[in-house]
């Protein structure tokens, strides 16, 4: 578990399935996600703990202290297709919006990510349009080389959800 100020980052919950499947039904939330069905969702929180188990880390529900709720994920995957490196991301319900708590969580798993994983990089990726999400990118130090953007061959030609681009932050200087 990683503590913050105001968050947990823990291991899923049976509990944990409404809420994260409550978010997905938010198209402000999903706006640069592809859609899901429950079963989709279901299937997150299922690999995310089979990932856990695996890895010691996944992308973790972030809860606020002061209440005990669940408003999102936020996180680091272990490598995998397209991907050499660590990745992380995040995902938040919208009244979670514009509090700092992506960026709190974001900083605490990166830090873990160098004390605990003693990787020499993390990515994240995100459409070109997720402005928000590229904002905060840049805000946690990272950097985007275009050459390295890419599509997503798992998302049809011409979807607007193909072409991502990747941010990249090393480790840094102890």
């Amino acid at each position: 578990m990683i503590e913050t100020e105001r968050l947990l980052l823990r291991p899923w919950r049976e509990t944990d399935r409404n809420p994260f499947w409550s978010m997905a039904q938010d198209s402000e939330v999903m706006r640069y996600l592809p859609s899901m069905d429950r079963a989709d969702s279901d299937d997150i929180i299922n690999r995310m703990a089979v990932t856990q188990s695996e890895h010691g880390y996944c992308f973790w529900p972030m809860e606020l202290k002061t209440e005990g709720r669940f408003i999102g994920f936020c996180g680091l995957m272990p490598p995998h297709e397209p991907f050499a490196e660590v990745e992380i991301g995040w995902r938040l319900e919208r009244a979670a919006w514009f509090k700092g708590y992506a960026r709190e969580a974001a900083q605490a798993c990166l830090s873990w990510a160098w004390q605990e994983l003693g990787v020499n990089s993390v990515i994240a990726v995100t459409v070109p349009d997720n402005e928000r999400s590229r904002g905060l990118m840049l805000r946690l130090g990272m950097t985007h080389d275009a050459a390295e953007d890419f599509d997503n061959p798992n998302v049809a030609a011409g979807d607007p959800l193909r072409r991502l681009v990747l941010y990249r932050i090393k480790r840094p200087d102890d």
